[in-house]
């Protein structure tokens, strides 16, 4: 196939924010048909009523001057206000759904669709997502390609607090890795190319879980959500505010929450190594791909050599990394020399969602999937994970606590799918092919 004809008929599967940002940057740079597609809700339902009321315009603005390449406006070809209702022919399916949603999502759609479907692009996936949709997909073509990204490339909300035909992008990060089933890929080398147009560095890797790897959120939030503090907090058993990255008592951050953080990425690390996963430095990681903090703070020569470090020793680093980012290290000082509060994001409580069911949040719900993933891959290479493992067994515990305690009030199925079987299920056979 021509590298010209790929993502000629782009089909985005997800109603968020993000979606209108990656419907643009296709539109935009490569001229696709663009369609979007969701599940009825009341949420989507906002977004979709205001997309056909403006006639199915979408508008991007942007937070910094320097991001301008993302903003601007488009029409959505196609809007689709369930998966069921799909029609068209579509060459490439965009997953921008939380993690867990993408075989729900994928198997709502109509069959026909996802035989002419020739690639797959997972926006935020978790270790082991490509296993998992590659196993669903090939059945409709053998060939299709899976690509994934290490996580979303901005931050992209609401413009105002509803759905609606507008969004802000306010952040931009520096680098996204991705991996694909195929490789070389003609499609990630445009992917790489209409990125690079619009400021991006993508880094292309060998294998998809190799970019799964590349993802913060699986080091950092189950230490910082699945502890007691926090629990206790998101299931409203502590009335004061609690915030996400501040140290004892406003936040979570223990010397002991940093060990549980050196251990669990130790874990993985041995996982990985047994699926021939190259290692992460995880200091680095933070700060070269995330937040970067002043060499004042941490010397460049431990950053280097945090994987060779006692473990004692890479704990100090982490607390002294997370302490460094109390505030904005880089931001300009006020009058009186405060800097911004960059620690204060608010954990997040249980809440009754728009359908009327109390549901647990996005973080901790999405990363303990996230996490449940990676204890069942760990599983099948027979590899001791009891960080993660006491992780989940906290959540839980929560979760059924909770439930049990509010039994007069209608909860969301997070309460109670907490073991996701079938998605386990594909992974591993999956990885019983390629560990051949």
């Amino acid at each position: 196939m021509k590298n010209l004809e790929l993502f000629k008929n782009i089909l985005l599967l997800g109603t968020g924010p993000t979606t209108l940002q990656l419907g643009l940057n296709f539109k935009k740079v490569l001229n696709s048909k663009v369609g979007i597609g969701g599940r009825p809700s009341i949420r989507s339902e906002k977004f979709f009523s205001s997309l056909v009321k403006h006639g199915h315009l979408v508008e991007i603005s942007i937070q910094n001057r320097k991001h301008e390449k993302m903003q601007g406006h488009f029409i959505v070809d196609d809007v689709f206000f369930k998966y069921e209702e799909v029609i068209g022919t579509w060459d490439t399916l965009v997953l921008a759904v939380t993690t867990d949603a993408y075989l729900d999502v994928l198997k709502s759609l109509p069959k026909n669709i996802l035989q002419g479907v020739q690639r797959v692009i997972l926006i935020s996936p978790t270790l082991g997502s490509n296993y998992l949709v590659h196993h669903y997909m090939k059945q409709f073509n053998p060939q299709v390609e899976v690509m994934s990204f290490s996580t979303y490339y901005g931050d992209t909300r609401w413009l105002s607090s509803e759905p609606s035909n507008q969004v802000l992008t306010t952040a931009i990060k520096k680098k996204i890795y991705i991996g694909s089933t195929q490789f070389p890929s003609d499609a990630v080398e445009k992917l790489v190319n209409l990125y690079k147009d619009l400021g991006l560095i993508f880094e292309i890797m060998k294998t998809p879980i190799e970019a799964e790897t590349r993802n913060i959120s699986l080091y950092v939030h189950p230490p910082l959500f699945m502890n007691e503090f926090s629990l206790r907090y998101i299931f409203k058993e502590e009335k004061h505010q609690k915030y996400v990255y501040k140290i004892y008592p406003e936040g979570p951050i223990t010397p002991l929450l940093m060990k549980n953080m050196v251990n669990q990425w130790k874990e993985i690390m041995k996982v990985l190594s047994q699926l021939n996963v190259k290692q992460m430095n995880l200091l680095k990681f933070m700060t070269e791909d995330n937040y970067p903090i002043r060499r004042e703070s941490v010397s460049l020569k431990d950053i280097e050599n945090f994987n060779e470090l006692n473990s004692i020793h890479q704990q100090y680093l982490l607390y002294v990394r997370y302490a460094s980012l109390l505030v904005d290290p880089f931001s300009e000082p006020d009058e009186k020399g405060r800097y911004f509060d960059f620690s204060a994001v608010p954990i997040q409580t249980v809440f009754m969602n728009k359908e009327k069911e109390m549901d647990i949040p996005r973080m901790p719900k999405e990363d303990y999937y996230r996490l449940k993933m990676i204890q069942s891959i760990a599983r099948y290479v027979e590899s001791d994970c009891p960080t993660i493992d006491c992780f989940l067994t906290a959540y839980e515990d929560k979760v059924k606590a909770f439930s049990e305690a509010n039994k007069e009030v209608k909860l969301s199925n997070a309460f109670s799918n907490l073991s996701f079987e079938e998605d386990i299920q594909m992974i591993y056979e999956e990885l019983d092919k390629s560990l051949v």
